[in-house]
């Protein structure tokens, strides 16, 4: 998987993240390793570094109670009738790494083309009471199933708390909680990958395709949150790659700085018109910089009767259209948001980003994902030096997760996830 393999060189390379590691973690409980299959109910302690676990059920981290996933773990949801959902009332701590990452996943010989968009497993919902949330070099994939009368996360009135609405990845929603992404792929769901309601929040070098079937998001922050969204790759999400809303008014305010990620295909599988790249609206406080925005459905994207809080900030956006519609459809406008030093061209194939290896001409409508592309910029790439660096961001100073120190990365002068090679 030569992606997999380079964004994780990449992350690395750039010290995304350093750790503080203490001594001892109060987090881990010194719960007994569990059967390697048939598991339910509720789980904590310690899932040990290479086994596979067989889940037959739905699962619960207790309140004050913790689950750490060590590296290479394999989780196998192999109930297609339950459709396991992790309810997550304590916390929850995946440490995989670039060599042997956490999987979450299904059945192999499930894993055919009439389910791109998974919808054979549920996914993970964190209650109020979830304290700290870390996926680290992770894979989630095929999930998202519809939640019936009898789910664990409709019972508990979490999430939507109805029956009928399909699952994201990975639901996050205490305000004082920690949540932290980074380094992993989330690829293959029905619904959203990450939907965040709340939490110091940060999201980086992560993956996210094959998201959404008939809507949805690859990140949808609402209020309650305080992220740093930044390094990530998101092709094809069904409507924006991010979707930033004020929704809930809870406290704090929404406040994203989303900067340097990297955008394709979005908004064009979506039947109805809404998003396409970045969708901001109700108040959100978003500061987008050096984003690379590539044969979007639109550019950076408003509800002109809600807009965006005024102290917003957009800067740097580099635009890419291979057709004129494309191209027609990020020009600035009553919806349409007008950056600062945007690179913007009026003409199909205008300032060709110079990818390693991305047919530019790939259909928009595709959601299909090929592990040998590669999005890294040419040497010669006109996007190598259009992006900023003298902006703040949250989480510089870093968020204290499971005992170690997570810090948002430090900007980069290119537009967009990766520079060169």
């Amino acid at each position: 998987m030569k992606l997999y393999s380079w964004i994780l060189s990449f992350s690395v390379g750039l010290l995304l993240l350093t750790g503080c590691k203490k001594d001892e973690n109060p987090n881990v409980d010194p719960d007994p390793d569990p059967p390697a299959e048939g598991i339910s109910g509720a789980v904590s302690g310690i899932w040990t570094k290479g086994n596979t676990y067989i889940i037959t059920g739905h699962l619960e981290i207790p309140e004050g109670k913790s689950l750490t996933i060590e590296e290479g773990v394999k989780v196998v949801m192999s109930d297609s009738v339950v459709a396991p959902e992790i309810i997550i009332r304590g916390s929850l701590y995946c440490l995989g790494t670039a060599a042997n990452p956490v999987l979450f996943t299904v059945p192999d010989e499930w894993k055919t083309e009439d389910h791109l968009f998974g919808n054979l497993w549920g996914g993970m919902v964190s209650a109020p009471s979830s304290r700290e949330v870390l996926l680290q070099h992770t894979i989630m994939e095929y999930g998202g199933t519809a939640t019936t009368e009898e789910s664990p996360s409709v019972k508990a009135g979490l999430y939507k708390a109805q029956a009928g609405k399909h699952l994201p990845a990975l639901y996050y929603g205490n305000v004082n909680g920690k949540f932290v992404v980074v380094n992993s792929i989330i690829r293959n769901f029905y619904d959203d990958a990450l939907y965040v309601e709340g939490g110091k929040t940060i999201i980086a070098n992560s993956i996210f395709y094959a998201i959404g079937a008939p809507a949805d998001d690859a990140i949808n922050l609402k209020s309650g949150v305080l992220a740093d969204v930044a390094f990530n790759l998101m092709h094809s999400p069904n409507t924006s790659g991010l979707k930033l809303s004020n929704e809930g008014e809870r406290t704090p305010q929404l406040y994203v700085i989303g900067y340097n990620n990297t955008i394709i295909n979005g908004g064009w599988r979506r039947p109805s018109i809404k998003g396409g790249s970045i969708w901001v609206e109700k108040g959100v406080h978003a500061d987008l910089y050096n984003n690379l925005l590539v044969n979007n459905r639109f550019g950076i994207k408003r509800d002109k009767g809600n807009p965006e809080d005024i102290r917003s900030k957009f800067y740097n956006t580099f635009y890419y259209g291979y057709n004129q519609q494309a191209v027609d459809q990020f020009q600035p406008g009553d919806e349409i948001v007008a950056g600062v030093d945007d690179v913007i061209g009026t003409l199909a194939g205008e300032n060709d980003p110079e990818f390693v290896n991305y047919p530019l001409d790939t259909d928009m409508y595709n959601a299909d994902f090929d592990l040998n592309w590669d999005f890294h910029l040419k040497a010669t790439s006109p996007a190598l030096d259009k992006g900023i660096t003298n902006f703040e961001r949250h989480f510089a100073d870093g968020i204290e997760v499971n005992g170690e120190v997570y810090r948002s990365p430090e900007p980069a002068v290119y537009s967009g996830a990766y520079g060169t090679e």
